[in-house]
């Protein structure tokens, strides 16, 4: 109780392995059970039956509302409906353009750092996802804002994870009234201030856009330029009065958090990590100089599909670093699991990094091996093994936009850096917030390629 996040990680981490799949932890009138056996996952996360979401989710309420992420019943099958046309492939296919702009934006930063012995991983590749998700999704560009505007975005965003982990950690404040009496909540309401007023902004941006300018519709799917915005989307279903500017304003902080913090922190450990790992280097400057050759083009859609052996690479550094390392559940009825009945009225907490790290699932946890993922090693692992996107109904929505992404910008890095590790794999300590994160700067040293070097 109280722990300090990185200390509960750890604890966690202890319980998995003193008290096996299936453990109970409870404090106060809370009780908690954990859940590492992938066939009780299935059996929580394969129907619609047990997806209700209450703690810890709940302490998300003032910042994210009834947004998609932790809505429920009702409101959540009616948003997931509305927002599933926004990542239809074909959308996706429009978004290639602003990946490989915001890519070629990041490698001249990258460029003008080639001589620093170490680089703050994290700081450069947050500002990509970014702006990224506010071009793609929100149909905005962050160069309207200052950088110090985004950054002081980044930082609140990242102060209010902190600040709803805590309040997870110490178990007296899940109790609302005596939350509210602390300086956790004080700071929690300036921080969402904040975050609000910066969406807010995008929005009546957009909607100052689509008044002057003609947006083309068909079936609510919205086009300006052949490509959709997510938040066209929603403005166009505002009007028909599907939504309205709450919801709008819900789905905006939802995705803007879930569409760039989750994905470069993602990133963060796999630059770090494959710094970390010659020969992983070597196969995939292999594969890219197999596609490329010497040109120094963008990837095309055909291009980053042909990308087998990188794809296994982000499935291999998901399963060891996954963003999102927790989901919960809260039952509503029995359920029996691993041959208990868990009465209604507890969370289920489903431990997404152990289950991952488990040995008998994954022999050699602890070792990056992306070889794991290729299909004939892969066919006989029980679907709900390796869940970094979640499983089911609730599955990550956007999970294609993240992998299309994260394989745009790691090629991108790749073709034109070589990765000098500066940070140890053995010395990054994990902690527990709102996604995973190091307690410390992620560090790598980006050396220039020789043009003969592949």
């Amino acid at each position: 109780m109280g722990l300090h996040p990185e200390k509960a990680f750890q604890f966690l981490r202890h319980s998995r392995r003193k008290y096996g799949r299936i453990h109970q932890l409870g404090a106060i009138n809370i009780t908690i059970i954990t859940i590492c056996e992938p066939k009780d996952v299935e059996t929580v996360l394969s129907t619609t039956r047990y997806n209700e979401k209450q703690t810890p989710y709940n302490f998300l309420n003032s910042w994210l509302g009834d947004g998609l992420l932790i809505s429920n019943g009702d409101k959540w099958k009616q948003r997931r409906k509305l927002l599933t046309p926004a990542f239809h492939f074909n959308i996706l296919k429009g978004f290639a353009s602003t990946f490989n702009e915001q890519t070629e934006k990041l490698l001249t930063k990258i460029e003008k750092l080639i001589q620093e012995e170490q680089v703050d991983v994290l700081s450069h590749i947050s500002k990509a996802t970014l702006n990224i998700m506010c071009e793609t999704s929100m149909g905005t560009t962050l160069h309207e804002y200052t950088e110090a505007v985004a950054n002081k975005y980044v930082k609140a965003l990242h102060q209010l994870g902190q600040v709803l982990e805590m309040r997870y950690i110490k178990v007296w404040y899940h109790f609302d009234w005596l939350y509210r009496l602390s300086s956790f909540a004080r700071t929690e309401k300036k921080l969402v201030q904040y975050l609000h007023a910066f969406t807010k902004k995008i929005i009546q941006e957009r909607k100052d856009y689509r008044h002057s300018n003609v947006v083309v519709t068909a079936d609510c799917m919205v086009y300006d330029k052949h490509r959709l915005a997510m938040l066209d989307l929603l403005l166009e279903n505002e009007k028909v009065g599907k939504i309205d500017m709450n919801g709008i304003r819900e789905e905006v902080d939802t995705f803007m958090f879930e569409g760039h913090d989750t994905t470069a922190m993602a990133l963060s450990f796999m630059i770090m990590r494959v710094a970390n790992e010659p020969d992983v280097q070597r196969n995939l400057n292999d594969e890219l100089s197999q596609i490329f050759g010497c040109s120094s083009r963008s990837p095309t859609l055909e291009d980053l599909n042909a990308m087998k052996y990188l794809e296994c690479c982000i499935k291999e550094s998901l399963r060891l670093y996954p963003s999102v390392h927790y989901m919960a559940r809260y039952s509503t009825e029995d359920i029996v699991l691993s041959g208990f009945t868990i009465p209604p009225g507890v969370v289920l907490h489903i431990a997404i990094y152990d289950i991952h790290h488990d040995p008998e699932i994954f022999p050699n946890p602890e070792e990056f091996i992306p070889e794991r993922f290729l299909p004939e090693n892969s066919v006989k692992r029980h679907p709900y093994s390796y869940i970094p996107f979640s499983a089911g109904p609730r599955n990550c929505i956007g999970q294609k936009f993240a992998m299309l992404q994260m394989k745009t910008i790691m090629s991108g890095l790749l073709r034109k850096f070589h990765l000098d590790p500066v940070t140890k794999t053995q010395d990054v300590v994990l902690m527990a917030d709102m996604v995973l994160r190091s307690k410390d700067p992620l560090y790598v040293k980006f050396r220039p390629k020789e043009m003969t070097e592949h």
